[in-house]
């Protein structure tokens, strides 16, 4: 386990590459894992009229009388607690683009029947999450310090205030597989059907999507795959450290991009930044490139050094959202079209 070190980033940092991880917060950079199973209820019915615990990644054990009904949950939780059946009354965090249509990290979800506490960073509207009567507040973690991600620090004791016990599933220094069992162990608890055709399909799916991205970079070790995020004036280069997805697609033999450790002090380890004239600075043969709604999508980046990159002028460049939403059903895509861009990819670095 690496030694704890504080980092503060900026706004604009934080909402960068790969961790990347939105807009503006401060960060501690160490690793921690104490992600252990969950208590899970047994079957659905007998959790719903019994007293309900969960031990998060936290070490904290959640508990309530019965099985949680008024759900508050980050947006990305509530998409995955939704794909095994489990609905949510309220979300906070990126839910509906400026258009009012879902945000990516919405998911499956319809947005029309959840109540918004806040759809941008620092924004979480108590008077609300009040109102929704909570019995349990759910978000990912960023840290090994237990910070809800999207929750925000200045209203934390006002929110515990409220009563809700509190579930934190950890998406820091791990491999992607780790919080996908911790979410379905959570969902399976409160009373989510999660041996259901679907949910075993989207798992085979998920595994096979695995194989095939092993396979893909088995045979093709010399491609070059970089992890990038773009705002307005950065161009953002992450490290496969840190990053649930990227940790566990380098586990699987990708061969990724990787700024030195020097390079990422700024981003609290996570990631590089570039001025857009340095964006050519390491060369790749498939850009991954963040698709939330914080970062400048790649249609939209008009610097002349992008258009001039080997993989963008060669279409090698695909979508990744640095935030996965944690359940096979939807993270399976996610290998999937890194295996096929990587068996399509032709070497231009």
């Amino acid at each position: 386990m690496p030694n704890a070190r504080a980092t503060h980033l900026t706004r604009r940092g934080i909402l960068a590459a790969g961790g990347a991880l939105g807009l503006g917060a401060a960060l501690v950079a160490c690793g921690d894992d104490n992600g252990k199973s969950a208590d899970s209820g047994k079957g659905t019915e007998a959790a719903k009229s019994g007293p309900w615990t969960f031990k998060d990644d936290r070490g904290q054990t959640a508990k309530a009388d019965k099985t949680p009904s008024n759900i508050v949950a980050f947006v990305g939780v509530a998409a995955a607690l939704y794909d095994y059946g489990v609905q949510t009354k309220g979300v906070f965090g990126p839910t509906t683009t400026k258009d009012g249509k879902a945000d990516v990290q919405a998911g499956d979800m319809d947005v029309s029947k959840v109540t918004v506490l806040g759809n941008e960073w620092g924004q979480f509207n108590i008077e609300k999450y009040a109102s929704l009567a909570p019995d349990l507040l759910v978000s990912t973690m960023f840290d090994n310090i237990g910070t809800l991600w999207y929750v925000p620090d200045e209203s934390k004791k006002k929110i515990e205030a409220v009563g809700a016990p509190s579930v934190g599933i950890s998406v820091y220094d791990r491999q992607l597989t780790e919080p996908l069992q911790r979410m379905l162990a959570l969902a399976k608890s409160l009373g989510g059907d999660t041996t259901s055709a679907k949910v075993t399909e989207a798992k085979k799916r998920f595994e096979d999507a695995a194989a095939r991205l092993r396979a893909a970079a088995k045979a093709k070790p010399g491609i070059k795959v970089l992890a990038g995020s773009a705002s307005q004036d950065l161009f953002y280069v992450s490290g496969s450290n840190l990053s649930i997805d990227l940790e566990y697609f380098k586990a699987l033999g990708v061969n990724f991009v990787e700024p030195p450790e020097k390079a990422k002090a700024q981003g609290g380890g996570w990631y590089e930044s570039l001025s857009w004239e340095n964006v050519d600075k390491y060369d790749a043969d498939i850009i991954m490139m963040d698709n939330r709604t914080s970062a400048i999508q790649r249609a939209d980046i008009t610097e002349g050094t992008w258009k001039k990159l080997p993989a963008v002028k060669a279409g090698q460049v695909i979508a990744r959202n640095p935030e996965p939403i944690l359940s096979y059903d939807k993270c399976a895509p996610l290998l999937e079209d890194l295996a096929a861009a990587i068996e399509r990819a032709k070497k231009v670095s």
